[in-house]
């Protein structure tokens, strides 16, 4: 008989190699959830309960320190698992950031004691587990040489080109980048002001414009 299992375990690799009685345990404990843009899955007092396969979205993952500030950490996207909600129930505490949807998302639930039982039985399954943390471990390295190494003017238009995917027009706020940097606005609207001078961009109410992007992906590159 052949065998039948959901489209969404194709998107995880790693899933697709486990052992067919995995796969199935998978394909029937797994629950779909959706969830609106904007939707805080999980922060301070909202301990995950499953760890969650994103299957459609993006999840932007970030920390909030006592002053206010904002840093993101990392992004998960469709066929990536969260390695923040696996951590929570290996260790039995809260997390220590919020993830929040960026967009309409929709995943696969894995409840705890399914999760559980996975970690203990199938070596594969740990190894799924393990791997996204080994990837999410290196991106987080270099979140903190970003932050506490590197100038905030080469971030920035490191930043910008990276967030326009190849437009001219960035719908982004002067808070969103500096969420997504690690620094105050403050610094932001500065360092945007220098960039504009320059030439390079024109800063707009909740847009940034590129004027001048090879002079600008040539400074990024310096």
């Amino acid at each position: 008989m052949t065998e039948t299992l959901p489209d969404w375990l194709s998107l995880f690799p790693g899933l697709g190699a486990l052992e067919p009685e995995v796969r199935e345990t998978l394909s029937a404990r797994g629950q779909m959830v959706r969830h609106k843009a904007g939707t805080v899955l999980f922060g301070q007092g909202k301990e995950p309960q499953s760890l969650l396969l994103l299957t459609q979205g993006t999840v932007r993952v970030q920390k909030v320190g006592e002053s206010g500030r904002e840093i993101v950490l990392y992004r998960v996207s469709a066929g990536e698992s969260c390695i923040l909600t696996s951590a929570c129930l290996l260790a039995y505490e809260g997390p220590a950031a919020e993830g929040i949807a960026e967009s309409d998302v929709e995943a696969v639930a894995i409840p705890r004691t399914v999760f559980e039982d996975l970690v203990a039985a199938s070596a594969g399954f740990r190894q799924f587990v393990f791997a996204a943390y080994a990837k999410r471990l290196t991106d987080l390295f270099m979140v903190i040489d970003d932050v506490a190494f590197q100038r905030v003017d080469l971030r920035l238009a490191q930043k910008l080109l990276e967030r326009s995917g190849g437009e001219d027009e960035i719908i982004t706020t002067h808070q969103q980048l500096a969420t997504e940097l690690g620094t105050a606005r403050e610094v932001i609207s500065r360092q945007l002001q220098e960039f504009q001078r320059r030439g390079w961009v024109r800063p707009l109410r909740g847009r940034v414009l590129l004027t001048d992007r090879p002079a600008l992906a040539a400074f990024a590159a310096a």
